[in-house]
């Protein structure tokens, strides 16, 4: 390749900050055979406690330098400084999580005989070398869930995170041997798609991790399936926000634009579909498209900015052409649809037809999907009319009613009159085209593991 691929673009400005040379073929076989030896050390060679104090110790390296990541991920991605500033700060209490169970998560599971004498028991152990390939939407966050538990079980990691994030990459590589951490027990890579083929398929790699597009998860799975390796997959969603019976929809529509407009509505799990009960759609659709329209995109240096630009200018390109396909294909355009660079508008679209095809698109920025529901039924149904299935919101003021539909909705996650209530314990994943596995909590921690079985004879 002639030039880069891995840089710092700031999207507020369209300025090139830095760029960061691919790593070489030499480079890489030396990386990952170093990095695969380095579990003899990391994980054969310590105690969970020694592990759990450098995970520990991770943590508290982002809070002590939570400004300056902070601020590389505002030039790195564009994302609102105050919002970069708690996602380091989650990203820390995820190692903090980790590290203070490690005897927990750890710890040998009896196993009740039926027949025979002696003993049983599954003890977790290590698999060894992993490869994280992380989006850019959430720099720091992504890697803690899934560096935070592999570090801890003694597995050790390569890391090649997107091209557009470098310098936070770098800067987390820093921590982790800042915090203890051998040298190559965590290696940060600047990696060619083409290389990411090459790891997956050496035989000291034992697993991977992606999150990122459909597209992209079905190329990794299917490398990794060639070659026998464990993959987890966190793909896209197009949410569904489920407004049923309520009494009041003030609290309801500030729960939807919360829900939607988080990190400039760039998020998996973001609501993406708000539907809407039919007695209820005209009020919320009302107060929805005021509370959107009344955010305006600023400069996310600063800390009262809500919604900064997205990602790239590129990506605010790739939104603009949906909502011209969709309004193209019957939408209606409620309000915003303007761009100025990466820079995008709070938007709302309703009268989706199933045969536009932003009905089964996944919009990843501040657009809004309005449908309107007949019936509960209507609503299921609506919801689980998707190729995705990551996360869900339900409301309703009737708790029976939002138990009942909880179970019928297809999804990895569904939260019930609740938004923003993500949590180091709780288990994040989704099925369908959302992917398979998960990541946080205890569940995240039994991915990556030999669950070995020791079976003693009386």
């Amino acid at each position: 390749m002639t030039a880069p691929s891995y840089a710092v673009v700031d999207p507020a400005t369209g300025a090139t900050i830095k760029t960061y040379d691919l790593i070489g073929d030499e480079a890489l076989t030396d990386a990952i055979g170093r990095a695969a030896a380095a579990g003899a050390e990391w994980g054969r060679g310590t105690s969970p406690e020694q592990r759990a104090a450098v995970v520990r110790r991770v943590g508290e390296l982002h809070t002590e330098r939570r400004r300056e990541l902070a601020e590389i991920i505002v030039r790195e991605m564009g994302k609102p400084i105050e919002e970069a500033l708690g996602e380091v700060d989650f990203s820390a209490a995820i190692y903090a999580y980790y590290a203070d169970r490690a005897s927990e998560l750890l710890a040998d599971e009896p196993i009740r005989l039926l027949d025979g004498e002696g003993s049983a028991l599954v003890r977790r152990t290590p698999v060894g070398l992993l490869l994280g390939i992380m989006p850019w939407n959430f720099p720091y966050y992504q890697v803690a869930r899934f560096a935070g538990p592999n570090l801890l079980i003694g597995n050790t990691i390569l890391l090649k995170h997107a091209p557009q994030c470098p310098e936070s990459a770098a800067a987390m590589e820093q921590i982790f041997h800042d915090a203890g951490l051998p040298a190559d027990a965590y290696v940060n890579i600047y990696a060619s798609n083409e290389q990411v083929e090459r790891i997956i398929g050496d035989p000291l790699l034992q697993g991977v991790s992606l999150t990122g597009s459909g597209r992209a998860g079905a190329a990794v799975a299917a490398i990794a399936g060639r070659h026998l390796k464990k993959v987890v997959l966190e793909l896209g969603g197009s949410d569904p926000f489920l407004v049923l019976e309520n009494d009041d929809l003030d609290p309801v529509v500030a729960a939807a634009v919360a829900a939607r407009m988080g990190n400039g509505g760039q998020a998996c799990n973001a609501a993406k579909r708000f539907i809407v009960l039919d007695r209820h759609y005209d009020e919320f659709l009302d107060k929805l498209t005021a509370s959107m329209t009344a955010i305006e995109p600023s400069d996310p240096s600063r800390e009262d900015t809500t919604l900064g630009p997205l990602s790239s200018t590129a990506a605010a390109e790739r939104l603009e052409q949906q909502v011209e396909q969709a309004l193209a294909s019957g939408a209606r355009l409620v309000a915003g649809g303007g761009r100025d660079g990466a820079y995008f508008s709070a938007t709302v679209l309703a009268d989706i037809a199933p045969d536009n095809p932003a009905y089964s698109e996944e919009f990843f920025g501040p657009v809004a999907q309005v449908y309107r529901a007949a019936s509960e039924e209507e609503a299921v149904r609506l919801a689980n009319d998707t190729p995705y299935g990551l996360g869900s919101y339900v409301f309703s003021s009737d708790a029976a009613q939002a138990e009942r539909v909880a179970d019928q909705i297809e999804a990895g996650m569904v939260f019930v009159n609740v938004v923003d209530a993500d949590g180091a314990e709780l288990p994040f994943g989704g099925v369908k085209g959302s992917g398979f596995g998960r990541e946080l909590g205890r569940f995240g921690a039994d991915e990556f593991v030999n669950k070995k079985l020791i079976r003693t004879g009386g």
